[in-house]
């Protein structure tokens, strides 16, 4: 049974920096796409950024692009997603997700199995 933990949420202001963390246990091999969702009040789930199937092959969404990045470590079964340059509009509560999609499939929330609880990031003045 695969179970996701993420943590690094927070309250902070429009310019600065988060790190979120995703622990996944139960996870038998390091096939599998590891993925960030967030999810503002109001408004469907969004794909955010992945690691598809290998920590090499690396996607993000273009309101992300240029200012996240996503890394993975294997050893430790962890994901993790620098946030940098944040804006109000990265305000959701954000999610981690595991998953097997093929590759046009891969931004879909759809194509993954296991999900985090979330955890809340904030961005205001």
């Amino acid at each position: 049974q695969i179970q996701l933990a993420e943590s690094g949420g927070g309250l902070v202001q429009p310019g600065e920096s988060l790190r979120l963390s995703c622990v996944a246990s139960g996870l038998s091999s390091d096939t599998y796409t590891m993925a960030w969702f967030r999810q503002a009040p109001g408004k469907e789930r969004e794909f955010v950024a992945a690691l598809f199937r290998s920590a090499s092959n690396k996607y993000y969404s273009d309101s992300v692009k240029g200012r996240f990045s996503i890394s993975r470590d294997n050893a430790r079964n962890t994901v993790a997603l620098q946030m940098n340059s944040l804006k109000p509009e990265d305000t959701a509560v954000y999610y981690c997700a595991v998953g097997r999609p093929i590759l046009s499939s891969m931004r879909g929330k759809e194509a993954y199995g296991w999900w985090g609880q979330g955890t809340q990031v904030t961005v205001s003045s």
